[in-house]
């Protein structure tokens, strides 16, 4: 019996650990938009000349108040008083254009597929990779598809230093 107390005792005690446990690295952040930002979704990927360039239809990616104000004006539903995941995407141009990636660009992915089962695909925030890392995901097909995710995309001298997946719930 003695046991079994000891048992449940330190079930409790970690169960009741992880509960009360900082969740700071798990909370989502909106990212930062600057004037050298374009937000859109990735159309394909290739090399050229050394370089990767990506394909992009620039979007116009709104959240919280802003999300609710753009929603309130395009849609005008009575049965709605905002976007639903207090996300919302304008794209009234779906024209491609090209960018070439900066060699030291930094990339952050919130989830992708890390082992190979989708299943197991979990968030992390702002992990950082490499870009042929992007690269691969960005042209591998499985049931995450890594094109379907907006990305914001800084651009600096006419090349893309830094890139972050925008989750979306």
């Amino acid at each position: 019996m003695k046991k079994y107390t000891m048992i449940a005792l330190v079930a409790i005690a970690c169960l009741t650990a992880f509960s009360f446990a900082p969740t700071g690295g798990r909370d989502y952040v909106p990212v930062e938009q600057t004037p050298e930002m374009e937000t859109g979704y990735i159309d394909r990927v290739q090399l050229k000349n050394d370089r990767y360039h990506l394909s992009v239809d620039q979007i116009n990616w709104y959240e919280g108040s802003e999300a609710t104000e753009k929603f309130l004006e395009r849609e005008g539903s009575e049965e709605l008083d905002g976007p639903p995941n207090d996300y919302y995407i304008i794209n009234d141009d779906e024209t491609l254009h090209d960018l070439v990636i900066a060699e030291d660009a930094e990339v952050l992915m919130q989830l992708y597929n890390r082992t190979g089962n989708v299943l197991e695909a979990d968030i992390v925030w702002n992990e950082s990779i490499t870009v042929e890392k992007f690269v691969e995901l960005i042209n591998t097909e499985d049931d995450l598809d890594m094109k379907s995710f907006p990305y914001h995309l800084t651009v600096k001298d006419g090349e893309i230093s830094r890139i972050v997946q925008q989750y979306v719930p």
